[in-house]
């Protein structure tokens, strides 16, 4: 009875709609592994569709993707399809559904991407503005030179 019982809220299904109104129909015990649709599903009883309205549907479809093949072997592959910007956006996604192997394995895949980079281009992929003057930086380049050694070119 309780092996039935199992296997009937493994094979439920639910609908998730991202911001832009895709709509996803996946099975409970995926959608669970999204901590934010659980404490959702905990809350609410006999929902059919929750809504996620910080992920868009072509975030949302990766984000499920991912959760069905996690793996080790899936996460090397995984990081390496996508450009630092949907990687930024991947993140923002797993970080709202508090999926935390996805938030891992995407901060792993940022941190290998920006590895040796040189201070310039680390700003230009965050989109972070440069607050010191050419003095400034200049003295912080002499008096951690050790930090700037092995930068890679751009």
């Amino acid at each position: 009875m309780a092996e039935e019982k199992s296997q009937a809220s493994s094979s439920k299904m639910i609908t998730l709609k991202a911001s832009d109104g895709v709509l996803f129909e996946v099975e409970l015990n995926i959608a669970k592994e999204m901590k934010t649709v659980q404490a959702y599903i905990d809350d609410c009883e006999d929902i059919e569709t929750i809504p996620i309205p910080n992920v868009l549907g072509k975030h949302l479809a990766i984000v499920i993707e991912y959760i069905k093949k996690t793996n080790e072997e899936y996460d090397a592959e995984f990081e390496k399809q996508w450009n630092m910007d949907d990687l930024q956006l991947l993140l923002l996604a797993a970080n709202y559904l508090n999926i935390s192997g996805l938030q891992e394995c995407l901060c792993k895949a940022i941190a290998k991407r920006i590895e040796n980079k040189s201070p310039e281009y680390v700003r230009k992929v965050f989109n972070i503005e440069n607050d010191h003057s050419p003095e400034e930086e200049a003295k912080l380049r002499k008096e951690y030179k050790w930090a700037f050694e092995g930068v890679d070119k751009d």
